[in-house]
């Protein structure tokens, strides 16, 4: 995929998801062939003030690249001091947040917020513009909601103040991420503007990437809950859409081994009294589908070393596959 001066190896990226795309998952999913990977969003206040758990959001290291930070907020030029702070990080682009549905983000006037007021939102994306050495690209959603769908005026809205590229998930900010995502809107809107456009939502599959590509035109696929615990995807759906070979799912052995280099991950990087509460989601999302699995959570979350948590995922494996 490529826009402006940047091209990537392929356009099946990771979404940004607070409390799931950090460090360590980032460096998951760009070892499974992930085109880019998206930081949790950074507040542009929290840069402004120094706020040290910012700051530990923007690490960035040389295997997860290409990388993009996203940024939220809604006050112009705080958001465009935030741009000109990350101009020397190691990110390739710089992404706008105007999507995030939660009421802690939107009660500020920030993420999908900003959609019902597309004047200030262009402000902001001008300002970021302004002041950013990095491509700016912005994520938004369909809408606030089915009386107020809006993506296609928004889309327009982030071509003309300078963003290069706009992904939409096809959800209203009411729907948050229930009901089914609309990717109509995706394809409007890619008829709509001349810059890229990354498809965002319900892709669980190879085939849902493939009918989401074949149905909106759009230049790339952004994929998120489909991505937790299975960061396989990213590469089983590159190397489709490259060779027409639909690579097998992970085996039980993979995806015990994932989680475990996933493990030792977060404690080299959080340390081990973080990581085996952090990895307690992880772990539900990576065994999901397999027999037994409630009662393999409950283990799980009474769990306090690495080594308990290694030892009973091992335990586990040999005792499904004599089932």
């Amino acid at each position: 995929m490529k826009f402006g001066n940047v091209e990537l190896d392929n356009n099946v990226f990771l979404a940004p998801m607070a409390g799931v795309t950090d460090l360590p998952y980032r460096l998951i999913c760009r070892g499974m062939n992930c085109g880019m990977v998206y930081t949790e969003m950074v507040s542009a206040k929290g840069l402004y003030y120094h706020d040290q758990k910012t700051e530990e959001l923007l690490r960035i290291e040389e295997a997860e690249k290409p990388v993009a930070i996203q940024i939220f907020g809604s006050d112009p030029e705080i958001m465009a001091r935030a741009a000109y702070q990350l101009n020397d990080r190691e990110n390739l682009i710089l992404d706008i947040n105007m999507g995030c549905p939660t009421p802690k983000i939107t009660k500020n006037g920030d993420g999908s917020a900003l959609m019902r007021n597309p004047k200030l939102a262009g402000e902001v994306i001008a300002a970021v513009v302004r002041e950013s050495v990095k491509p700016v690209t912005v994520k938004i959603r369909k809408g606030w909601d089915e009386d107020n769908i809006n993506a296609v005026e928004m889309a327009k809205v982030i071509e003309a103040n300078g963003g290069e590229v706009v992904t939409i998930h096809g959800r209203t900010r009411e729907q948050f991420y229930t009901g089914k995502a609309d990717w109509d809107i995706i394809k409007a809107a890619k008829e709509a503007v001349s810059i890229p456009v990354i498809g965002n939502g319900d892709v669980f599959s190879i085939e849902d990437a493939i009918r989401l590509l074949d149905y909106t035109k759009c230049d790339g696929i952004m994929i998120g809950r489909g991505a937790q615990g299975n960061p396989w995807i990213f590469n089983r759906v590159d190397h489709y859409m490259k060779t027409g070979e639909v690579l097998t799912e992970p085996t039980l052995k993979e995806r015990i081994d994932m989680i475990i280099k996933h493990l030792n991950l977060v404690i080299e990087i959080k340390g081990e009294y973080i990581a085996i509460r952090e990895m307690r989601k992880h772990i539900s999302w990576y065994m999901k589908g397999f027999p037994k699995t409630a009662q393999l959570r409950n283990e799980i979350n009474h769990m306090n070393s690495r080594g308990a948590m290694e030892e009973l995922l091992l335990d586990y494996y040999h005792s499904t596959i004599k089932i």
